[in-house]
């Protein structure tokens, strides 16, 4: 049995699984699209941790897990009488085919971003009406998230830097707006300014290919990671963080910083 043969076999078996235990489990029958939503978002968040430490197993498993989801929402959607599994998938085969016109029709690309751009310009097509470049941001995504959503978005219809080198003056520009506010005492406003360069900053990482939040995970891991190192060490020598200087600290924080 070669591997998409298995994949459809134990796809049939997953469904007949989820059809028995909506009879006959009490906790999946009470079970609702509302009681499920912040589940699958934990899901989500343990894949990205799963992918984040690089474990194959655990991705493997969580994988599974948000497929479990899936299933359990459309089984919901046809018990409802709204919609099916076969229209999920029907539904997602279509848009793939609609937004790959340069795989499954006669438009030539020449790089990734042209693919990103006829994909949002096709999206703004679709269902024959006009759609809203921003609509398709989910508002309760994340903030850096968000961002760097609504940056993509916008690029692909055209509204971008010309070279990506600009972004820096419009960096400095926001930090230099954020010190003025800051010298005003006026908390409203610094808060305004400090997001203004915030956003800037993740534009910046977008334009370099960087993903900002990876970037800032990676940074609190090894933030975390040298302060344990600091933590231990006092604690090694019998002495409190609370009795030590920052200098003290810095020290010891330096080792860290090599441990690395």
């Amino acid at each position: 049995m070669n591997d998409k043969t298995k994949s459809l076999v134990e796809f049939e078996r997953l469904l007949g699984i989820i059809d028995e235990l909506r009879v006959k489990c009490p906790w999946d029958m009470k079970q609702t699209n509302e009681s499920l939503r912040k589940l699958t978002i934990e899901e989500t968040y343990e894949l990205s941790e799963a992918i984040f430490s690089g474990s194959n197993a655990g991705i493997s498993n969580e994988l599974g897990d948000l497929m479990l989801h899936i299933v359990f929402y459309a089984k919901i959607g046809s018990e409802n009488g709204q919609f099916t599994m076969a229209d999920v998938l029907e539904g997602i085969n279509t848009k793939l085919i609609y937004r790959h016109p340069h795989v499954f029709g006669d438009v030539k690309v020449k790089s990734a971003s042209e693919v990103e751009e006829n994909w949002e310009q096709l999206k703004i097509k679709e269902n024959n009406g006009y759609k809203a470049v921003l609509s398709g941001v989910p508002a309760t995504l994340p903030a850096i998230i968000k961002a760097n959503r609504i940056q993509e978005k916008v690029r692909g219809v055209g509204f971008d830097w010309e070279k990506r080198e600009e972004i820096w003056d419009k960096v400095s520009e926001e930090i230099a707006e954020l010190r003025e506010e800051i010298q005003k005492h006026d908390t409203e406003s610094i808060e305004s300014e400090l997001g203004d360069v915030l956003f800037s900053i993740i534009n910046a990482s977008r334009l370099y290919g960087i993903d900002p939040e990876a970037a800032l995970e990676k940074t609190n891991r090894k933030f975390i990671k040298r302060f344990n190192y600091l933590e231990n060490e006092t604690l090694k020598k019998g002495i409190s963080l609370h009795d030590m200087s920052l200098d003290e600290m810095n020290v010891i924080w330096e080792e860290a910083k090599k441990q690395d």
